[in-house]
This record gives structure tokens, C-alpha cells and sequence, in this order.
């Protein structure tokens, strides 16, 4: 039996909802970059109701990012991810939550695909990066 995806219309997420500042936390803790979200549930075709997206600098750090995200997701939540993508190469790990996507690239990527440039409809908030450097 296949699984599909469908965007939970009746839980509608905030930026205040507990699984959202998890993995905003997470991301922090692992000293996640240039961390943004992108509130896309005023757009029709959107595909979640958040993305958000924050750069690594190595591989290695994507890899840390995208575990502990899932990690630190599963025990404060109990949630896990519906699937993730690309942790074969680690350029950019995609995480989706169905209500929320994560986006964790490498600075390239990010340049290169432009995600905030493709969703520029969607009110993007910056969130500060861990105070504990």
C-alpha cells in the first residue's frame, strides 16, 4: 500500500507551533547558516505549509544538520519525517514533514537553486543563528 502525501489543511502550522521551533533549534545547535523560513500558506500550490532552509558549511555538516533535525524532531515531537532526500550526496538534504520541508544545502546549492528566489511570494523570516559560538 502506498503512502501519499497530503498536507494536514485541519492542523494548520505557525512559526509558534512546537515542531516548527524544534527544528529551528536543531538546526542551531548543529550551527545551521542563513537560517530562513518561508510561510507558504497563503499559496495555493505550495506543497507544505513552511520551508525551511539553512546552509552547512561541508558535507559533513549537512549530514550532522539533517540527523539531528530528525533526531531532535523524534524525541521533543514524536514526529518523523514522511521521507528525505539526498543524503547519498550531501549538496542538499531535502527532510519533509508534510506541513514543513526542510532544506539543509551547501552554499553552492543554494545559490544555485535559488528557493527563497522561486517562493518570493512567501513572507520570509530570518532566524538568528546560535548564540553559543
Amino acid at each position: 500500500m502506498l503512502a501519499t502525501r497530503k498536507r494536514n489543511s485541519v492542523a494548520r502550522l505557525t512559526r509558534n507551533s512546537k515542531i516548527f521551533k524544534t527544528i529551528i533549534q536543531a538546526i542551531q545547535e548543529k550551527k545551521g547558516e542563513n537560517i530562513v523560513s518561508l510561510d507558504l500558506r497563503k499559496i495555493p500550490e505550495a506543497v507544505a505549509d513552511f520551508f525551511i532552509v539553512c546552509e552547512a558549511g561541508s558535507s559533513t555538516q549537512v549530514k550532522a544538520i539533517a540527523d539531528h533535525i530528525e533526531e531532535f524532531t523524534k524525541n521533543n515531537c514524536g514526529e518523523l519525517p514522511y521521507k528525505h532526500e539526498g543524503k547519498q550526496t550531501l549538496q542538499w538534504v531535502l527532510i519533509d514533514y508534510v506541513n514543513i520541508v526542510i532544506h539543509v544545502m551547501l552554499p553552492e546549492s543554494r545559490r544555485f537553486y535559488k528557493l527563497e528566489d522561486m517562493w518570493s511570494d512567501a513572507p520570509l523570516e530570518e532566524h538568528a543563528e546560535s548564540q553559543s559560538r
